[in-house]
């Protein structure tokens, strides 16, 4: 892929739902190819509903949303699921399968791959996540943690563009937390994440988009964002007790 081509391209994105409840109202925001990107906002802000348009889970608003210049619609959908890997808040909703390599696999053998080719995707996507000693392991054995990273690990298994991680660090003990951030830092692919846990979206997006009741609000530096007082109050954001965001090195922007 050109690598001037965004990862991800929003315009004017608004959608409804049957029973009429207006969750996005035109929203507006680009990605570029390597970039991290937390999106921030208060519940019931649409964050949710806009990362099931990301691959088309859901459809049937107006606007455009475009993965790596391809239009998010039923002609490209096989590519575009591939490309956008989504990691739920929720690793069960991920992890179904009676050993952890049967899940990782999962993905690209359901896309075609087979033989040695498999293997060497699964071992890889496992390594990536400090995985693959757990390999022949039930997912049920594992403790939370180790879960949700075998859940990112069937995201990787598909080789996608974009990673997007819905609450990444929600139920993880201080040490998950930081092993979950490292390895997303390692990580050679564009991430979007979706977090109410503002230390971490400091951490490790140098860029934060804020959704509001259905549009983007703010769009900046996160440190510079998680700084402003008027704004987050303003969007029901709320640092915890005695963080200072001005006293935290900002993540680094990889991307430009």
């Amino acid at each position: 892929m050109d690598p001037v081509t965004p990862s991800l391209e929003v315009a004017r994105l608004a959608f409804a739902y049957p029973d009429g409840h207006q969750a996005l109202f035109g929203v507006d925001f680009t990605v570029a190819r390597g970039e991290r990107v937390a999106l921030l906002g208060p519940n019931g802000a649409g964050k949710t509903t806009l990362v099931l348009h990301l691959n088309g889970i859901l459809t049937g608003g107006t606007g455009t949303v475009k993965v790596a210049g391809l239009p998010v619609g039923k002609k490209h959908m096989t590519e575009i699921r591939r490309r956008v890997g989504i990691v739920f808040q929720d690793p069960d909703d991920q992890l179904f399968m009676p050993t952890v390599r049967e899940d990782v696999a999962f993905g690209p053998a359901t896309a075609g791959l087979k033989g040695a080719e498999l293997e060497a995707r699964v071992d890889r996507a496992l390594e990536q996540v400090g995985m693959a000693d757990f390999k022949d392991r039930p997912p049920h054995h594992l403790s939370f943690g180790q879960r949700r990273r075998v859940a990112v690990a069937t995201v990787l298994a598909m080789e996608p563009e974009i990673l997007v991680l819905d609450e990444p660090s929600s139920n993880l003990d201080p040490a998950s937390r930081r092993e979950l951030a490292d390895i997303l830092r390692s990580l050679d692919v564009t991430v979007l994440m979706v977090t109410h846990d503002l230390p971490y979206a400091l951490e490790l997006c140098p860029r934060s988009l804020i959704l509001s009741e259905g549009v983007i609000t703010a769009d900046g530096k996160t440190g510079q964002l998680l700084a402003d007082d008027t704004l987050m109050r303003a969007h029901r954001l709320e640092l915890p007790y005695g963080f200072d965001p001005r006293s935290v090195p900002s993540a680094v922007d990889r991307s430009r």
